[in-house]
């Protein structure tokens, strides 16, 4: 077997791992290089393989650093099968497709002032069509059912293990048969926090021979998962206390979910009080949707108050704003609020609108709630306020 590390080598985004045995090609993740804009242009636009010569691809979960360049994949040639769980297949039906619709539109943006100097236009990594294309290839699986990828002769079997990290997310196991050697190859893909909320803590995936993992936060000690709603609250108070509105850039895929189960808790306790809560992302809206509809992925905890009626993502202050006009209302909203917007990074999205409008406001507050990639928009901000 060869491996060849192709994306999130050294660096966070892009993740996408080729492996070559018993004469086929297999890729782990196809993810979007996240970084300088012209740098990630050119790194996303080419690979460092040939596209037609894959016989298929095993997704672990649907974050656009491990999915976003499928679409690309398959504009090159590739027409093979995509593994995944069927939460991570959902997400990607409307993941890929807003990738795709801000690839359309900041190639237009950025084409307008190369035509003002007289340079050619960029095109688009890859257009709507193509991620609809896409979805029409991918396979689903379950969890913790070893299954067998076809046309390899049964030589290799992959088993999911959830990794708790967002919904669908799966670490795998490959079990390989290479000319009468055996043995257990692991791909961890992204893990999750033991004790987070809503989704069930990553398994344990048992004794394997080789393994490629994520090391993210391999240098860092979090503090223990049940102090985030205090955190959270502190902040909270402090940031209502000043009256003016809290920006959360925050990834529409499990951090926009989880955000809004804690402020459920701390309204329920009374601990703050029930400001509005607008979610400002058509993609946040669409993918807590599908939360909904994957029970099988919450923990004991989440799964009791379903089913004893608590309607976690429908809280009576909450609103979630679907239309542009709505979107720019906010502007002139002149209440404390809480604005949770896409995207995580602060990359591209209707989080720029609030941060452009509200940064200068003494009064306003910008709540950085999950990890931001070196060079994104977000991780520079970051660096000049701290």
């Amino acid at each position: 077997m060869k491996i060849k590390f192709c994306g999130a080598d050294r660096t966070v985004t892009g993740s996408q791992h080729l492996l070559e045995l018993n004469g086929k090609k297999i890729l782990l993740d196809c993810g979007l290089y996240q970084g300088k804009r012209e740098e990630a242009y050119d790194i996303n636009r080419s690979f460092l393989f040939d596209p037609k010569e894959l016989h298929c691809v095993v997704l672990s979960h649907a974050h656009i650093d491990h999915s976003g360049n499928l679409p690309s994949l398959y504009a090159k040639g590739f027409d093979g099968d995509i593994y995944s769980t069927t939460a991570t297949r959902d997400l990607c039906s409307i993941m890929l497709l807003d990738s795709a619709h801000i690839q359309e539109k900041d190639t237009q943006y950025v084409n307008k002032r190369r035509a003002k100097k007289n340079l050619p236009p960029f095109k688009p990594l890859y257009k709507i069509e193509d991620a609809r294309r896409v979805l029409s290839n991918f396979k689903t699986v379950s969890y913790r059912k070893s299954f067998c990828i076809d046309g390899l002769n049964e030589c290799v079997s992959v088993e999911y293990y959830d990794a708790g990290h967002i919904l669908g997310s799966a670490m795998m196991v490959l079990t390989i048969d290479e000319k009468g050697r055996k043995f257990k190859f692991a791909f961890s893909g992204d893990i999750g926090r033991p004790g987070l909320p809503i989704l069930r803590d990553p398994e344990f995936i048992g004794n394997v021979d080789f393994i490629i993992s994520e090391s993210t936060y391999g240098g860092r000690n979090h503090d223990k998962s049940n102090m985030m709603d205090d955190q959270l609250a502190a902040v909270l108070k402090e940031a209502i206390s000043r009256g003016g509105k809290i920006i959360i850039p925050a990834f529409s895929v499990g951090r926009t979910q989880e955000v809004i189960y804690s402020l459920s808790k701390l309204f329920d306790k009374e601990v703050i009080p029930r400001i509005p809560v607008f979610i400002d992302s058509p993609l946040s809206t669409k993918a807590t949707d599908i939360f909904k509809l994957h029970p099988e992925c919450y923990d004991k905890e989440f799964s009791d108050m379903i089913l004893n009626g608590k309607e976690v993502f429908e809280l009576p202050n909450l609103r979630y704003i679907q239309d542009v006009e709505d979107s720019k209302a906010l502007n002139f909203f002149n209440e404390c609020c809480i604005i949770i917007s896409a995207s995580g990074m602060a990359e591209s999205g209707r989080v720029l609108h609030h941060l452009k409008n509200n940064i200068e406001d003494p009064n306003s507050t910008v709540l950085i709630v999950g990890f931001m990639a070196e060079h994104t928009l977000g991780e520079d901000w970051w660096k000049r306020v701290m």
